[in-house]
């Protein structure tokens, strides 16, 4: 890389018109060049070698005709210079044009509630006045379609409808006629359905979570000792009966926009429907023109005022929903010097401060109303009395029709704020439902830990105690008698004491005696069974003794003794009735001991 830099330099010098320093730059380049392919076995570059030669000999050509300027030593040049490729700049804030800082909504939680609160009084303020401004507009076109204002005043010919009709009819037909609005109703069941059924589902995880909590704590007593359902979701419950309320005003809401449709469906047709059918169903005048009289001039500028509030308002309007105020500034210093936010007095001040005016002007907009509705009255009744009989068929339509205009706006803005109400709605109830969710998911497993502890803990409880020796181990009392059926023996002195209670097993009353044990001994004692006879012979068959021991008291076999074996102790008890004894043991024995071997097989 050194000499492809050394060879560029060299044309830096030739255009320079330094032939002794491109000479110097070529010759040490192209020994650099010679050095690499000798180090590396491959010619690299050698395109730009080639180049290099080119260049030194035509350099030296021109130098030794014509310049004859001396070649310096290439340690008396100057080094090349380095070159930057990139120019390092300062960072600046913010990096770009679209930059978001994803920390910026990052404030403490005491400065989160305080904004919460103060959107839910700016919401409040807002949605107050904004209805307070529409209900009084309703008024007054109510009081204006009962008057035909403005259509009774306007010049027209008998069967010509007034051009203020017309422009109704005009935008019932921009915002889609009666087809529009229909549809815009048959969506709101729908989105209330989807409201009942998330918050039915909210309420179900409550239930069961607190059903699940009630049967365990009347299964475990005083060993559940979690805190019960019922105080953990107060606030949850409480929100829900608050919601569901929310979902019962709706309701009725949704039912008065239809019946108010209902009541106004066929003028809201007539508008929305073609103009000669409008004019078709309007009865015709006697084609009387209205007079330039005083009190119709005087309605006309009433009705220039009254376009002229309904204008403002809707400004006001406007205003009042655009209205923000940056509160997180506020709350963040009143946080960082007082220690603590008073959230109803900063809020309250503020709000003052941006909706204060907005208020003022709402109240005068009503103000003035109130005087404008009287004073059409007072006009109205002189151009009645001016204008004398006129068709009553006629002006009842056109009130109709009027009234329905009024209404279908009123409806169209009710059907749009319903439906943007169900969405929010549907949101608030989501955020609500995952709350819930995490609380019923947190409580099971609490649940289940709870379980584990309580099935251990049972699992870990003291051995149980060894049951209490039958009666029939202990030794017989003095003055017990012997049942009638079992066999008496003389009794002999008693050589050693046996404990009525012993430590080792002792044997079961009717069991069989393991060969060379002795009844009377307080562990089990083993020995080796006796020889079986020689010449034992599978095909053959044994000698049955003649008699058996029977239980009950039935004598021995004749011809064998006992007294060769030791009398039981008197300290274990008799055998009970009904118990084969141990002289059937004893004689089979003996049996044993005295059978000849069977010397024929």
């Amino acid at each position: 890389m050194r000499a492809i830099a050394l060879y560029y330099q060299s044309l830096v010098c030739k255009n320079d018109k330094a032939v002794g320093k491109e000479i110097a730059w070529l010759e040490h380049s192209i020994e650099l060049f010679k050095a690499s392919a000798q180090r590396s076995g491959k010619n690299l570059y050698n395109d730009i070698f080639i180049k290099a030669q080119r260049n030194l000999t035509e350099a030296k050509k021109d130098n030794d005709f014509i310049y004859h300027e001396r070649i310096p030593d290439i340690k008396t040049l100057d080094p090349i210079g380095k070159a930057q490729p990139a120019k390092l700049l300062p960072v600046t804030h913010p990096m770009s044009k679209n930059f978001k800082d994803l920390f910026s909504e990052l404030v403490p939680v005491v400065v989160h509630q305080a904004l919460a609160a103060y959107d839910v009084r700016k919401s409040d303020i807002t949605q107050a006045e904004i209805s307070r401004l529409r209900e009084s507009t309703q008024v007054l076109n109510s009081v204006l379609a009962s008057l035909n204002l403005p259509a009774a005043i306007e010049v027209t010919d008998g069967d010509t409808l007034p051009p203020s009709l017309l422009e109704k009819a005009e935008k019932v037909k921009e915002l889609g006629g009666i087809n529009e609005l229909e549809k815009m109703i048959s969506d709101l069941p729908e989105l209330l359905k989807r409201n009942k059924d998330i918050l039915d589902e909210s309420d179900r995880m409550l239930n069961e979570e607190k059903q699940a909590d009630d049967s365990l704590r009347q299964q475990f007593k005083e060993k559940w000792n979690r805190t019960p359902s019922d105080k953990l979701t107060e606030t949850f419950r409480a929100n829900s009966a608050k919601y569901r309320e929310i979902i019962i005003n709706a309701e009725k809401a949704d039912k008065i926009v239809r019946d108010k449709l209902a009541s106004n469906r066929e003028g809201i047709v007539l508008l929305g429907g073609s103009n000669a059918e409008l004019q078709g169903s309007v009865p015709s005048g006697n084609g009387g023109t209205v007079s330039n009289s005083s009190a119709v001039n005087t309605l006309r500028q009433l009705m220039a005022e009254v376009d002229t509030i309904k204008a403002e308002r809707d400004a006001i309007e406007q205003e009042l929903t655009s209205a923000t105020l940056d509160m997180k500034s506020k709350f963040l210093s009143a946080l960082a010097n007082d220690g603590s936010i008073n959230e109803p007095a900063l809020s309250i001040e503020s709000l003052g401060e941006v909706f204060g005016p907005l208020q003022k002007q709402v109240k005068e907009s009503i103000e003035k109303q109130d005087g404008l509705l009287e004073r059409i009255q007072v006009a109205n009744n002189e151009f009645v009395q001016e204008r004398g009989a006129t068709t009553g068929g006629r002006e009842q339509m056109m009130c109709q029709l009027a009234k329905a205009y009024d209404a279908f706006r009123d409806i169209n803005n009710n059907v749009k704020e319903g439906t943007k109400f169900y969405n929010d709605f549907t949101q608030i109830l989501i955020t609500a439902q995952n709350k819930i969710s995490d609380y019923c998911f947190a409580r099971k497993t609490e649940k289940e830990e709870l379980m584990k502890d309580l099935t251990q803990a049972a699992t870990r409880q003291a051995p149980i105690a060894p049951p209490v020796q039958p009666g029939y181990h202990s030794s017989v009392t003095p003055g017990t008698t012997p049942s009638p059926g079992a066999p008496s023996t003389p009794s002999q002195p008693q050589t050693s004491s046996v404990p009525t209670s012993l430590p080792y097993p002792v044997y079961v009353q009717g069991m069989p005696i393991p060969y060379g044990a002795s009844s009377g001994a307080p562990y089990p004692s083993y020995t080796a069974a006796p020889p079986m006879p020689q010449g034992y012979n599978p095909y053959g068959t044994m000698p049955y003794p003649n008699t058996y021991n029977y239980p009950g008291g039935f004598p021995q076999a004749p011809g064998y003794s006992q007294q060769g074996y030791p009398q039981q102790p008197q300290g274990f008890p008799q055998q009970p009735q009904g118990f084969p004894g141990q002289g059937y043991q004893q004689q089979q024995q003996q049996q044993q001991q005295q059978q000849p071997p069977n010397s024929g097989w």
